[in-house]
């Protein structure tokens, strides 16, 4: 039967008038318990829902505690507070539409370790920063074809089929960087590019970014060293360290990462503090220093809070009701020198 059940279909099958189902269906007396009988067997077989049921259903649906999950990279320091407070403003924003934000941490760089974590959510939503690996792009794929909204922020997945992506225009900041540091050179080199972990799509965007300008500036490709660090500060210090002593004439640094300051130690170390000009990206106490002092030139901030504010607000979009928009934040491009450190 295409149609949808009626309390008329009802009642012509159980052989009794509507006002006879209506009393059935509202619990009033004076039904016989035979026509009751009569009138419960012909909903059951015609499928018949009750507007009061159909109502309250609705109601427990509303009021169903729905799971979100965010997944988040093993990094430390500015990042994970940023990003911390960022959800707890989510959580928050989506505590009467009875959100659970649930929150997970990679110990490693390993994909199966964020698949598994990922798995084990069970969440109906997922904001994900991971490392571009065809397991975790997999993953995310087939929940998004089962339904599952899932987004990407700080470190895109561009290849996982995900709703959209949260975050700065990673490779136009890049772009930035090279265009500050070349003119800080003064269109000499080598210069070191040093990016945390190349398996993040935002670190490699940022660097591909960076070459990118740099071609376009006639920059030659092979005075550029690239090298990876891992966002960690006793390898920056190594990398920076051994790249000063392999190029006595290097003339600029650009932290694609994390640990300016291990970057900045290593060339103190080697007595270039001013003669090595640095150009890194993310603003905290410790940049702000380093830029002070002049050990650092330039940094290009990006607001990791307000990147995750949203970002659990835009998964809920779901719970909400509301469509998942398939833009992308970016947000304006800011650049911070010792002149305008003031206030930021």
């Amino acid at each position: 039967m295409g149609n949808r059940p009626t309390i008329q279909m009802v009642a012509e099958l159980a052989g009794v008038s509507w006002g006879t189902v209506d009393r059935v269906l509202n619990d009033r007396p004076h039904v016989n318990e035979e026509v009751r009988r009569r009138v419960l067997e012909a909903m059951r077989e015609l499928g018949y829902i009750s507007p009061r049921e159909v109502y309250r259903r609705q109601a427990d649906a509303a009021l169903r505690l729905r799971t979100l999950g965010v997944l988040l990279p093993n990094w430390e320091g500015q990042f994970r507070i940023k990003v911390t407070e960022g959800v707890r403003q989510a959580c928050e924003e989506l505590e009467e539409s009875k959100v659970r934000v649930l929150v997970r941490r990679c110990e490693t760089d390993l994909p199966q370790e964020a698949v598994e974590l990922l798995e084990a959510m069970k969440a109906e939503g997922f904001a994900v920063c991971a490392v571009n690996d065809p397991a975790i792009q997999g993953w995310i794929a087939a929940s998004v074809e089962k339904g599952t909204p899932c987004v990407t922020f700080n470190s895109d997945l561009p290849e996982s089929g995900r709703l959209c992506f949260v975050g700065q225009n990673i490779r136009q900041a890049g772009r930035v960087a090279a265009g500050l540091l070349f003119k800080c050179i003064d269109r000499q080199g080598p210069i070191l590019a040093t990016a945390g972990n190349l398996k993040f799509d935002g670190h490699r965007q940022r660097l591909d970014g960076f070459r990118e300008r740099l071609a376009e500036l006639g920059f030659p490709a092979e005075q550029i060293v690239v090298r990876e660090t891992y966002n960690d500060y006793e390898t920056t210090l190594r990398v920076v360290s051994e790249s000063l002593e392999n190029w006595p004439d290097l003339r600029g640094v650009y932290m694609a990462n994390l640990s300016v300051s291990g970057c900045c130690a290593a060339i103190q170390r080697a007595g270039r503090t001013g003669k090595v000009h640095v150009v890194c990206h993310d603003i905290n106490e410790t940049v702000r220093k380093l830029i002070h002092s002049g050990a650092a030139d330039f940094t290009i901030p990006q607001d990791l809070t307000r990147q995750s504010c949203p970002l659990a607000a835009i998964v809920g979009s779901s719970a909400k009701k509301r469509p998942l928009e398939s833009g992308q934040f970016q947000g304006q491009i800011n650049i911070l020198c010792m002149e305008n450190l003031e206030g930021q």
